[in-house]
């Protein structure tokens, strides 16, 4: 299996959607493919978090940085237009 066809599977997979040959391929190949192997666990942690449906509160000196940097970002966007970003 290729990277692009297990991204294409991918929802499937998460969601119990394959048959269990498609399946055994898809694990066969996140066993020695780190890249896919990222992918598929951020996004199974990733859909975790959201159907938790709960807001979490960002430190005051988290949210102060990330929103400097993300001015810091603009304000480069807007001099140098978005192939510098």
């Amino acid at each position: 299996m290729k990277c692009s066809e297990f991204l294409n599977e991918l929802t499937n997979y998460l969601d119990g959607m394959l048959d269990e040959s498609t399946k055994v391929e898809l694990e066969n190949h996140l066993s020695w493919c780190h890249n896919c192997y990222v992918v598929c666990d951020t996004t199974k942690k990733t859909i975790e978090i959201y159907r938790d449906s709960q807001l979490y509160e960002l430190p005051d000196d988290l949210r102060t940085r990330l929103r400097s940097a993300i001015m810091k970002k603009c304000q480069q966007h807007k001099k140098h237009g978005p192939q510098s970003v």
